[in-house]
């Protein structure tokens, strides 16, 4: 367990070391909760567009930065494997399981607090919408959101373990494109039917933002809330699970 430990404070070092972790995990997410908000004042509500309201915006948002947190999972895992850092590392009693919960232990707690912030501007932006949010919604769709976090984390450590330092970042930012787009965070996908919502409901992202936004709202239905639940859980243990393999496999093929 303090192997664990010490790599996890590692990794949490190696993250908030780097700048831009800061721009786009914590400042780009609420640089558009403020514009989407903004845009969302310039839409009549006789339109009956309510994705940028903000008791649907702020889960989407959570989602939305949660990508982020993927892409610098990805590029600290392919970073460490393109150098001897590594290699060294596994000369030590440290096995593949150690390695995996020391990417995902700091990586998920940055994705919890990074959620509260998210959480806490919109509160305070609700403050001057039409639409005054629930704190006691905003608390229980911080456990809901940790699901979601685990799988963009197995993406990331996917990724890094499968591709090379140069690779790895173009493919999450590919998930980044269709989480954010597909995930629902932009569109209201229920509202557009037909083969959008098929394609939409046959991936994870759009269950990610409807179980956190049920959640925003108290509505703890099986079919707004816990059923896509269950879907993202699943998503991310397979995810864990197949990521842990692959990383297996690459420490395997660089101790040979």
């Amino acid at each position: 367990m303090n192997r664990i430990l010490a790599y996890s404070d590692r990794n949490r070092k190696e993250l908030l070391r780097d700048p831009l972790s800061y721009v786009f995990c914590l400042a780009f997410p609420l640089v558009m909760l403020v514009v989407m908000t903004l845009v969302d004042t310039s839409i009549p509500r006789e339109s009956g567009m309510t994705v940028f309201h903000i008791q649907n915006l702020c889960a989407g948002i959570a989602v939305f930065g949660q990508l982020f947190v993927m892409l610098f999972t990805t590029l600290t895992v392919s970073k460490d494997r393109a150098g001897s850092f590594l290699v060294r590392l596994y000369a030590t009693p440290m096995t593949s399981t150690d390695f995996i919960i020391g990417y995902m232990l700091p990586m998920l707690v940055i994705c919890v607090l990074q959620s509260i912030l998210i959480y806490a501007v919109s509160f305070m932006i609700s403050f001057f919408t039409p639409d005054r949010l629930n704190p006691l919604g905003l608390i229980a769709s911080i456990p809901v959101l940790i699901p979601s976090a685990a799988m963009f984390i197995g993406f990331g450590m996917l990724f890094g373990s499968l591709f090379n330092d140069k690779a790895a970042p173009g493919v999450s930012s590919i998930i980044i494109s269709l989480g954010s787009f597909l995930g629902g965070i932009w569109f209201d996908a229920d509202a557009t039917g037909g083969t959008m919502l098929d394609i939409c409901k046959a991936l994870p992202f759009y269950y990610c933002t409807r179980s956190a936004r049920a959640a925003v709202r108290l509505d703890f239905s099986a079919s707004a809330c816990w059923i896509p639940l269950l879907i993202v859980t699943g998503c991310a243990i397979l995810l864990i699970v197949l990521s842990s393999l692959a990383f297996r496999s690459r420490m395997k093929a660089d101790l040979a």
